[in-house]
This record gives structure tokens, C-alpha cells and sequence, in this order.
């Protein structure tokens, strides 16, 4: 019998499990099954938490609908009635301590007609007359592994870009656009200015897509994100799951692996799959070899603080969701979800309940890092005061800090994971890295890469 071992219980590692036991099934294979989980909970940044009524997600609010394989994952699970959907509404940016809705047709801040450039509270007549540009200038040679900073500025306009785009774009990135490629973030970017002529004009020709997105664009569960973790464990019967255990190390002997761990026991394995954050698969394996490869990829980090307020939630503004805060303001955030507004089943009867984020980007960051979590509340608290006008006091704080593990796609991405892999199959056969680190930082993605990991390594136990 073999044993195939996955470390990681987050959504990639659970994934992962899930679909390589339907396959051992289908195949009839005779397949030990191990998942290793340093946490006593699986799902990783998946993760709810429950006080006073209200629910809040400590990592990822919820999961994009539309990426290949999600909704076909909540199916299986048989989890549908559970789904609930984001209510839609304006997004703002807050600017010269004001707030500016971002113009309903556009996409990351980034116009999909004239129209929507015109409406635009955010930009100077002179910026719009800068972003009309587009519409006639060719491709002057940029390729998808260019900055996405640097295309964009050059089409549409240092204005638009600076306090309409990179708000919006550096916010769900977490990095600098001019260190982003445009094939990590909207790689379709470029199709459209070679075949349309413009980025505008490509946005409009392809509207149906995004206009459809934009409903049921983003869903989640009743019970929040743990509940879908929960159900997707409950499915793996056939799977010996092993939590609150880290790693040490993993060894390669002749043609296994000894796996380590901190509870003084170990696992021999015949197939690896390290799903992972990148700075732990880089501490398991222990070669200096790999080490300039796991050097290249790099982290953010952010500080969520969400406060649970016993006030109705209609005293925000008129339908909203939130608001991403550009220059020139007066509050340390870089962002707000207006939570029990856009999710409703997070807040009982209707309470407001505020979502903020301090990202490594923000040049308060550092003093943020070293602050107590009470000294935290109090810089969120007066932020929500500033912005929404609240001078109630909160019955809920949570805080939640992910400090270097917030994944950068940068230029240097994308080079440095095809050399880690290519020394990874030439030294390490049958094990296999996966995760956000390294393969897409949405669950969509992680999802697709749990299934395709699991496939190539049912292929692989069918072939032995």
C-alpha cells in the first residue's frame, strides 16, 4: 500500500484531499491517505468567528463565484442551500477626506466607456482629456509580463491611474503596480489594446461578461466560511486528518520521504504534497540548493480589525458596501467593508458591523505592526468616526494580523516558480508544492490546484 501524504489544511490542502479520494475511489486504489495540519482547525485563512451575533471572517470574506470550479465544488458538497450572495451597492474611494462613488462601469477602477471616464468625481477635466489617449494610441510594446502600473499610466494617465485605478488594483493585489505584472493581475488587459486598439473599447466590447459578474459576483455561506471548511471535511472519510501537529522537516530517502513532526513521530511517504506557504515548505525541506529560488517569492502583510457596533447599519451612507482610501485623507486605513451591509447574514437584526484594513503598503504600517490590539481598536475606531461620521462605542472588536503571508505577484514571480519547479522535478520526484504562495492567491485558484495535484498523482498511483 502507499501512502501519499498532504501537508497543509488549508482550502488548497483540503482540495487536494478531497478530489484524490474520489479518484482512489473511481480507481479502485489501495492508497493510504494522510493530511498534517499545525492548526487544531482546518481551512487555513479560511477561518469565521462568532461573538454577539455578529460573524466575522478573519481571512478571505468570501469566494469569487464565477472561477472555474467553485460553484461545481459547493455542488458536490451538497451545500447549495447554504450559499448567500453579496448584496451590491457603490464602492467608494475616500479622498480629500470626502467620498467619491467609483463609477458604476468600470472594472478595478478602470473605465469601460467615456461615459463612465466623464462621470468620474475623482479625476480633473485635464486627466480625462489624458485618458482619452487611449482610444488611439497603439501598443507600443507591452507584453503581459510588463508592469500593469506602467501600461496603465501610459494609456490612461498618471490622474486616472493614481486616485482612480491604484486604490482599487493595489488593494485586492496587495503590492505596487509598478512591481506587478500584468499577467498576475488582468492579463486580459493586453488582448483587448491589441485587438480593439484600447483598453477602453475592449472593456466595452466584452461588457455582457462583466455586467453579468457583477450580481452573485461573490458568495459565502449562512454560517460564514468554516461551515464550507467543516462540510469539506466531514467528506473525507477516507482520509486519517491530523491537526494541531507542525511539520519540522521532510527528508528525501532513496524513494520516499520521512516527514517529521512536532509530536516526536514521523511518516514515511511515498507521494509529498506541500501545501504550504512558501517560507514553511522552505523550512521543511531544508536545502540551501532551492534556497535563492524561495528567496525570490515575496509577502505583504495586513491588519484587519472589524468593529461590531450596536447601532442599525442604516446610518452609513445610502447603498454602499465600502470604501478604498486613496491619498490626501485623514484616516490610517487603506480600506472599509461596511460588512453587515454587503454580507447581511453577518449581523442579527440588521447591526452595523465594519470591516477596516492596514496593509504593509500603508506608510503607517510599521508603528501599526508594534501597536497591542486594544491601540489598534482605538486607531479603528477613530478611523470609522472620521469616515462614517460613528461616534457610538463598539460592543465587538476583532483583530486579526497576517504578517508576511500575504503573497506578492511580482515581476520576479513567475521566473523564479519555473526554476523552482524544474529543480524540484529534477531532485525531489513524486513531491509536489501547491498553494497561494505560488499558483494564484484566489480560492478559485486554490481549488483548481487541489483538484489538478490530485489527478496527476492518481495517474502516478495507477502507473506504479
Amino acid at each position: 500500500m502507499k501512502t501519499v501524504v498532504v501537508l497543509g489544511g488549508g482550502i488548497t490542502g483540503l482540495c487536494t484531499m478531497h478530489y484524490l479520494q474520489r479518484q482512489v475511489k473511481e480507481k479502485n486504489i489501495d492508497v493510504r491517505l494522510v493530511l498534517v495540519e499545525k492548526n487544531t482547525y482546518l481551512g487555513g485563512k479560511l477561518h469565521s468567528a462568532y461573538e454577539q451575533d455578529f460573524i466575522m471572517e478573519t481571512g478571505a470574506d468570501s469566494i469569487v463565484a464565477r472561477h472555474q470550479g467553485v460553484m461545481e465544488l459547493v455542488q458536490e458538497l451538497d451545500f447549495v442551500e447554504q450559499l448567500v450572495y453579496n448584496e451590491t451597492g457603490t464602492s467608494y474611494i475616500y479622498t480629500n477626506n470626502e467620498l467619491h462613488a467609483i463609477p458604476v462601469d468600470s472594472t478595478f477602477g478602470i473605465p469601460m466607456s467615456v461615459a463612465s471616464l466623464e462621470q468620474s468625481t475623482l479625476i480633473s477635466e485635464q486627466g480625462k482629456q489624458e485618458a482619452l489617449k487611449d482610444l488611439t494610441l497603439p501598443n507600443k510594446g507591452f507584453t503581459k509580463e510588463s508592469s500593469i502600473g506602467e501600461f496603465l499610466t501610459y494609456y490612461l494617465g498618471e490622474e486616472l491611474v493614481r486616485n482612480q485605478i491604484a486604490p482599487v488594483l493595489a488593494g485586492v493585489y496587495s503590492g505596487d503596480l509598478y512591481q506587478l505584472s500584468i499577467a498576475s493581475t488582468l492579463p486580459y488587459l493586453i488582448d483587448y489594446k491589441n485587438n480593439y486598439g484600447s483598453i477602453i473599447k475592449g472593456f466595452d466590447a466584452n461588457r455582457e461578461q462583466f455586467t453579468q459578474a457583477a450580481n452573485k459576483k461573490f458568495i459565502s455561506f449562512q454560517n460564514g466560511l468554516t461551515s464550507f471548511i467543516n462540510r469539506l471535511e466531514q467528506t473525507l472519510t477516507d482520509v486519517e486528518i491530523i491537526k494541531g501537529v507542525a511539520t519540522i522537516s521532510v527528508k528525501k530517502q532513496e524513494k520516499h520521504y520521512m516527514i517529521s513532526l512536532a509530536n516526536n513521530t514521523s511518516i514515511v511517504a511515498d507521494y509529498a504534497v506541500l501545501a504550504l506557504p512558501n517560507e514553511a515548505v522552505q523550512g521543511v525541506l531544508q536545502d540551501t540548493a532551492l534556497d535563492y529560488y524561495f528567496d525570490q517569492f515575496t509577502t505583504a502583510s495586513a491588519i484587519t480589525i472589524y468593529l461590531g457596533f450596536n447601532v442599525p447599519d442604516a446610518r452609513l451612507p445610502a447603498d454602499g458596501t465600502g470604501y478604498i482610501v486613496s491619498h490626501n485623507s485623514d484616516v490610517v486605513c487603506n480600506a472599509a467593508t461596511w460588512t453587515s451591509r454587503k454580507w447581511k447574514h453577518t449581523s442579527k437584526d440588521s447591526k452595523l458591523l465594519v470591516r477596516l484594513f492596514y496593509k504593509s503598503i500603508n506608510p503607517a504600517y510599521e508603528q501599526l505592526r508594534a501597536m497591542t490590539d486594544e491601540e489598534l481598536a482605538a486607531v479603528a475606531l477613530e478611523d470609522v468616526r472620521k469616515s462614517l461620521g460613528i461616534e457610538d462605542k463598539p460592543t465587538v472588536v476583532n483583530v486579526t494580523k497576517w504578517i508576511d503571508q500575504m503573497p506578492k505577484y511580482d515581476l520576479a514571480h513567475r521566473e523564479a516558480l519555473q526554476g523552482l519547479l524544474q529543480e524540484l522535478d529534477k531532485s525531489y520526484p513524486n513531491l509536489s508544492i501547491a498553494g497561494c504562495s505560488y499558483f494564484g492567491v484566489g480560492i478559485g485558484a486554490c481549488i483548481q490546484n487541489g483538484k489538478k495535484i490530485a489527478v496527476e498523482l492518481a495517474e502516478k498511483l495507477v502507473d506504479f
